[in-house]
């Protein structure tokens, strides 16, 4: 009985412009047509799973569910108040399993590239009745490189499958990471684990009191709002951050490695997803309309625009609708410090795209400037926005395609394609999808204050209606 573990926090700042703080990587559709998380749970079909779980935070919440309906797929969704690393949201899984049962947990990352499914389910098939023996067991990954981003876990005595673990390790120079390699005695940190419930917790419980009391009174405050499951914020605000490797791994005396060979990657840099990307004749990665003339070895993307590469080598090259980004492949690490730069000047880059998802839909921002704002805005069949009205700003709503159900003031009608309407300052008012074919409309905002914490909800069928922080429609 495996009950599955997926870790959907993380805000890939490395992965920048493409992976933001509202849209991170584990969203995206990187490698393959279903984005990184779609990936990780159809990854589990090879396995008996009894039950799944996913721990995301409050602002993603929206988005995991929407991916989950997407591929038919039915999981838990807890959502963490507060980030506070992997030991407390596996102990929150824990925790939440049934009275009585004490599933082995397949801990999972959503953001990891696994290359060969067949070889996953063979090493974790393999490694079951290690956990059920009681052992603790960490996947570590067959290097057939010296890699400088991993951590390394040493190799001990023989356990079956596996290998008692001698030691942790963390990230090497480039030297320490070749005779690591050559050694043959160290395997990559995969951060996937395979124990029995009861074995974490009273390994928790044993080294990290404080984590597994505060989690625990977490789990005692749950409460069901649609389909997530909320802890006591209190609580979980209360517990130290800590990794699993830190608080139990390192500690316990029945931790195992099994080695897994499935074309694994954490997708930590563009360099990375560049290595496992299917490249032309000269080895150039590219997505989207790209033209190439002389140009090696790089990888180039884009959203929309062409994007043209002339007599370049050893280049990323990130086109968004919003964001250009260009880096030599060996500085791509440092992509994050210019997310960093633009969230300490609060600009809006490194948290959002241009094109911005919702529980409703999503909506573009195609132009803006001085007392204006136009948005192209994209609402699904049966999807409604909150119920609102605006201290300083009037809309124009112009139907492009389908059918709009509008409240406007006192005033409820519907709108067809080419018809429009008009709602002015701090008239209370709505937008609902009645059809079965998305709702696409040009809002045209005018005002002296345009910004996105200029609305009061009054109602809203997603349940943000009490939400204090600022949100947009």
């Amino acid at each position: 009985m495996i009950k599955a573990v997926i870790i959907a926090g993380g805000s890939g700042t490395r992965l920048w412009p493409l992976s933001r703080a509202a849209h991170p990587k584990q969203f995206l559709a990187l490698h393959g047509e279903d984005t990184m998380l779609q990936t990780t749970v159809k990854r589990l079909d090879g396995l008996d799973i009894q039950s799944s779980v996913i721990i995301c935070n409050e602002e993603h919440r929206f988005l995991v569910a929407e991916q989950l309906r997407e591929i038919k797929r039915v999981c838990s969704i807890i959502l963490e108040p507060v980030g506070r690393n992997t030991a407390p949201a596996i102990a929150l899984a824990a925790l939440s399993s049934p009275e009585g049962e004490d599933p082995l947990l397949l801990v999972l990352a959503a953001d990891h590239v696994i290359q060969e499914k067949a070889a996953f389910t063979k090493t974790v098939m393999n490694a079951i009745p290690l956990a059920e023996a009681g052992k603790l067991v960490t996947f570590g990954i067959v290097a057939n490189k010296p890699n400088t981003g991993y951590g390394y876990i040493k190799k001990g005595e023989s356990q079956g499958p596996g290998f008692a673990v001698d030691a942790f390790v963390e990230k090497p120079s480039i030297g320490v990471a070749k005779e690591y390699l050559e050694s043959g005695d160290y395997l990559w940190n995969s951060g996937m684990f395979l124990f029995k419930t009861s074995r974490y917790l009273e390994e928790l419980k044993k080294y990290r009191p404080d984590i597994y009391e505060a989690c625990r009174l977490s789990v005692e405050g749950t409460s069901k709002d649609n389909d997530f499951l909320r802890v006591n914020e209190l609580a979980f605000n209360a517990s130290p951050s800590d990794s699993i490797d830190y608080a139990v791994m390192e500690k316990t005396d029945d931790a195992v490695v099994v080695p897994m060979d499935a074309g694994w990657s954490d997708i930590g840099s563009w360099s990375s997803l560049w290595d496992i990307s299917e490249k032309d004749g000269n080895g150039n990665a590219t997505y989207g309309d790209v033209m190439l003339h002389q140009s090696h070895n790089s990888y180039i993307r884009t959203d929309e625009k062409l994007v043209a590469a002339i007599g370049v080598d050893d280049l990323v090259i990130v086109s968004t609708k919003d964001v250009l980004v260009v880096a030599h492949k060996d500085s791509v690490q440092d992509v994050k410090v210019v997310a960093q730069q633009l969230k300490a000047e609060s600009r809006t880059e490194w948290e959002h795209h241009r094109e911005v998802y919702r529980p409703w839909g999503k909506y573009d921002s195609v132009d803006s400037g001085e007392r204006y704002q136009v948005k192209r805005i994209t609402v699904k069949p049966g999807a409604k926005l909150s119920v609102q009205m605006h201290h300083h700003r009037a809309e124009h709503w112009v139907v492009v395609s389908g059918t709009a159900k509008v409240t406007n003031g006192e005033k409820t009608f519907i709108l067809s394609e080419n018809e429009s309407t008009y709602i002015p300052v701090g008239a209370i008012h709505s937008l609902e999808n009645p059809g079965i074919v998305p709702l696409e409309i040009i809002e045209i905002q005018s005002g002296s204050y345009l910004g996105e914490d200029d609305i009061v909800r009054f109602e809203d069928i997603y349940g943000r209606a009490a939400e204090l922080k600022s949100d947009t429609i």
